[in-house]
């Protein structure tokens, strides 16, 4: 039988390091903020697959540049990847990849799921991570206030990331700090991360609606104000106003 020789990587592994899946929504900003008090180099990436608009990558530059002026963050901000993944459209039928009605499947899911989409999303991040000697993925999958997506759960992201860390062969973790708070909480983390001024940035330069509405603006930010995203942002923001506050400086 042939013996399995452990083979180091081609690539180091930097500790200090890490690569955000940011969307430019709510929550990847949030997670991206908190890669920044952490790592020091944080890297992006995000994702073309033919969602029914762009109005979220549109302002993820703009959202970029804010933070990279937020204290020290400037000489942390690294390189930002912007991957095109059209064949995630072609083999989906959602109500992110066609002009069809924000309903439930027969699955008892809203037609929002995009099967494997970050499965897929995690596992190019991965392989970009690898080439890039990064060890950790951070992502802001949530199963506190979410749509019931099972791509979400920890359980699954953290089987993913055993799984790659086997398929790499090296060692690669996946960090999701919003994994087990509720959308109150998470504009709790963004005030104590950055204060107003992250709040700021969440409100007028972030995008979660799923219609890509850019013409209505709230308390909480930009939004139809009616669809799922919009509704459990609504809801966390009003929670958060009425348990009150973090002092922000």
């Amino acid at each position: 039988m042939r013996s399995l020789v452990k083979r180091k990587s081609l690539y180091p592994v930097a500790t200090s390091s890490a690569l955000v899946l940011f969307s430019g929504g709510q929550d990847s900003t949030v997670c991206l903020a908190w890669a920044l008090t952490r790592f020091e180099r944080v890297e992006t990436i995000a994702f073309r697959y033919g969602q029914r608009h762009s109005v979220e990558l549109a302002q993820r530059p703009v959202i970029r540049t804010k933070l990279a002026k937020m204290n020290d963050f400037e000489e942390r901000l690294g390189l930002d990847t912007m991957l095109s993944l059209p064949a995630l459209q072609a083999i989906s039928d959602t109500a992110l990849t066609r002009e069809t009605e924000i309903t439930f499947a027969a699955t008892g899911l809203p037609t929002t799921f995009v099967p494997g989409r970050n499965l897929l999303f995690l596992t190019y991040a991965a392989a970009l991570a690898y080439r890039r000697g990064i060890g950790t993925l951070i992502g802001g999958m949530c199963e506190t206030d979410f749509s019931g997506y099972p791509d979400c759960r920890n359980v699954t992201i953290q089987s993913l990331a055993q799984s790659l860390a086997l398929g790499l062969d090296t060692p690669l973790s996946i960090e999701t700090p919003l994994m087990f708070v509720d959308k109150a909480g998470t504009w709790e983390m963004a005030a104590k991360l950055g204060g107003q001024a992250l709040i700021d940035i969440i409100v007028e330069d972030t995008h979660t609606c799923y219609l890509g509405d850019r013409t209505h603006r709230h308390a909480w930010g930009y939004g139809c104000g009616t669809c799922p995203a919009c509704e459990l942002r609504a809801k966390g923001w009003a929670a958060w106003q009425t348990q009150g506050q973090v002092q922000i400086v």
